[in-house]
């Protein structure tokens, strides 16, 4: 199962006149990090907002020569491919990168492949807040670089909590362990129903005092126990 924890930064919250100008993404397979990921920064085409700016430092002069989104989006879309869309707040993200595409007259990404991990984080933790910082704190995942917003930490910080959000991070090596134990279990049976004696039968935790005491109870009984007289036969 491949899917892909994705993050944008943009000039703004307005998929008609804002633009991106960062994207970050980090693939997944089987809930597991693959260690292949996806960044590039953006030429927008137009001057960037002093409160966007204030939110992950890109700033005009850092991004004029960088290419524009035509310039990148084969790239791009031959990343993420059929993968699943991991992102957190989808709606805005995705409402971004279709503007884009429908800009350049490209088929938009169905809203049915984004999996919001927002929506996700509430169902999960009801009245909680759920903001990536939150998540992190919660998770404790170390997000003490994230000074800023920066699309490709925020997607690598992402990944992990989502992991977290599906069971913890090392769920893959879990099941993988348990499948193992599952198969040791069987390998120990055989065809015909009966389990192979150990080598070396394990030591006896029953203190003297405790057999003692034992064949004392056993002795005082009226009716001689079954194994008693099955032995005698």
């Amino acid at each position: 199962m491949r899917e892909i924890v994705l993050d944008t930064e943009t000039t703004g919250l307005d998929p008609r006149e804002d633009r991106i100008v960062e994207i970050g993404a980090v693939e997944l397979m089987n809930h597991l990090r693959t260690g292949r990921e996806y960044h590039v920064y953006i030429n927008p085409g137009r001057s960037m907002p002093t409160e966007a700016f204030r939110i992950h430092g890109l700033g005009d002069a850092f991004l004029a020569d960088k290419p524009r989104f035509d310039q990148i989006v084969d790239d791009f879309m031959a990343f993420i491919g059929e993968a699943k869309l991991v992102i957190h707040n989808a709606s805005f993200d995705m409402g971004m990168i279709n503007a884009e595409l429908l800009r350049l007259g490209r088929d938009r990404l169905p809203d049915t492949r984004a999996l919001d991990t927002v929506a996700v984080a509430r169902k999960r933790f009801p009245g909680a807040q759920v903001s990536l910082d939150a998540l992190c704190k919660r998770f404790s995942v170390d997000n003490s670089g994230r000074t800023k917003h920066g699309a490709l930490l925020d997607s690598e910080l992402l990944a992990d909590v989502y992991l977290e959000l599906c069971g913890g991070r090392q769920q893959g090596f879990t099941l993988d362990a348990t499948a193992s134990k599952r198969r040791e279990g069987v390998r120990a049976v055989g065809r015909t129903g009966s389990r192979r004696e150990r080598e070396h039968p394990l030591p006896s935790r029953l203190t003297e005092a405790e057999i003692a005491a034992h064949d004392a109870f056993i002795e005082s009984l009226s009716d001689s126990p079954l194994w008693r007289k099955a032995s005698a036969n």
